[in-house]
């Protein structure tokens, strides 16, 4: 009976990742071209907030 267990809550587990809820998808900009750029942390005043480039990391545009 233990071992039933065991494998019910390994094929959840094997289920639950394969459907693709382990990791949240991360949206990240293409960064760096017509006047974009990264910048870490928030964008520098006088720059406009695009979005993230990368984890930490914020996409800004020239104004």
């Amino acid at each position: 009976m233990k071992i039933l267990c065991f494998f019910i809550v390994l094929l959840f587990m094997a289920v639950h990742q394969a459907v693709g809820f382990s990791h949240p998808p991360r949206h990240h900009l293409r960064c760096g071209y017509r006047g974009t750029f990264c910048f870490p942390g928030k964008c520098p005043n006088g720059n406009a907030y695009l979005g993230a480039c990368r984890s930490g990391y914020s996409c800004c545009r020239w104004l």
